[in-house]
């Protein structure tokens, strides 16, 4: 690799490593804000907080990296333009198909990155964490560890505790129950224990009174009670059994015999072949970036008013070819055959930057055309 090819790709690389921090920075926090307010008001400690911000990063990276690929482009060769390093380097004879070559292996390091996340760090994390949310989830315990506050651990039931002791002891509690349609309970206690018995979870309230209302008659029965005990387990919501997820499963494992796949899975052939060649077409979409990025502003050359319209132009084409991708997602889901189409974006973007450096590289070419007519 020669000096000059070196010397770009550092720079390309290094204006990524910032990009791509920042973004993740500002994503993450947008997205630990939400968690933080889930998990802790659910009971849960500070260290699954951290956990689960940490099984998300991948999925977060992977939507950060295309736009860092292209921000890093555009920066760069802004900067290069502007300090007249790229003027120096055309006079010089240098071509544009020369100056694409350092930012093509720019992007195919942005693609490589792209891959191993797509391929197996992101669905062994998505794995991962749902097999944490569905614990998480049949954990009534920590969810009815907070006091002060009226909790919902499952649906058309409602739990109160006024103050939880350091020994555990829940003081004045409030229990509404109205799953069954043709009556609603409430128990009110002075105290009450929550007690493990193997999987089955078991709250022991003591002096309290129950209050039995019949939604077919309207009639009130109460009733007090030294000690009582309520089995919570079925407030527990039941981890899905049975398929796993196509998201949750690595490259390899997608790829074979989708019939069977999508057997086990319950998932139509379509949405594997959607997410399996998805996962290729993504790397393809971080090339595409850097180099529409880069064209985009060597077309347009030096002005003293700045690059504006051309990173708006270039940022323009990037999202038009986005959305192409987003509407033929549905086209492949519906038939698996037609998953070829998921690179059709890619080929787009690679002919528009075949057609910006060739323009580059023959400014006067119209010109020269209408002189030959006028001539003939």
């Amino acid at each position: 690799m020669a000096k000059f090819d070196r010397y770009l790709l550092s720079q390309l690389l290094v204006m990524f490593g910032f990009f791509a921090l920042v973004l993740v920075a500002l994503f993450w926090i947008n997205r630990a804000v939400v968690l933080f307010d889930r998990l802790i008001g659910d009971g849960q400690s500070a260290l699954v907080f951290l956990e689960f911000t940490s099984l998300s990063l991948p999925k977060l990276i992977t939507t950060v990296l295309p736009i860092a690929a292209f921000a890093g482009a555009v920066y760069v060769t802004n900067r290069m333009s502007g300090e007249s390093e790229l003027t120096v380097l055309q006079s010089t004879g240098t071509s544009p198909w020369r100056l694409a070559r350092p930012v093509l292996v720019y992007g195919l390091c942005v693609a490589l990155m792209m891959s191993v996340l797509s391929h197996y760090l992101v669905p062994m994390a998505q794995s991962q964490l749902n097999q944490r949310e569905n614990e998480i989830s049949q954990n009534v315990t920590s969810r009815l560890l907070t006091e002060g506050t009226f909790l919902h651990p499952t649906e058309m039931v409602t739990f109160y505790t006024r103050l939880i002791d350091e020994d555990g002891v829940l003081r004045d509690v409030f229990l509404s129950d109205r799953r069954d349609a043709a009556q609603g309970v409430i128990y009110t206690a002075a105290e009450a224990y929550l007690v493990r018995n193997g999987d089955g979870t078991t709250l022991i309230m003591v002096d309290g009174l129950a209050q039995r209302l019949g939604t077919a008659d309207n009639r009130l029965a109460t009733a007090k009670f030294r000690d009582f005990s309520f089995d919570i387990s079925g407030l527990m919501t039941k981890a899905p059994t049975g398929n796993k997820s196509v998201g949750n499963m690595i490259t390899p494992d997608l790829i074979g015999d989708w019939d069977t796949i999508s057997a086990n899975t319950g998932e139509a052939p379509g949405s594997i072949a959607e997410e399996l060649h998805a996962r290729f077409a993504q790397p393809l979409f971080c090339v595409i970036a850097a180099l529409v990025g880069f064209a985009t502003l060597l077309l347009g050359g030096f002005s003293r008013f700045g690059v504006w319209r051309e990173v708006a132009i270039a940022f323009g084409l990037l999202i038009s070819i986005d959305g192409i991708r987003g509407v033929l997602v549905d086209i492949v889901r519906a038939d698996a055959q037609n998953w070829p189409l998921l690179y059709l974006p890619s080929a787009i973007g690679f002919l528009l930057v075949i057609g910006m450096l060739w323009q580059s590289a023959n400014p006067g070419w119209l010109h020269r055309l209408r002189r030959r007519r006028a001539a003939t």
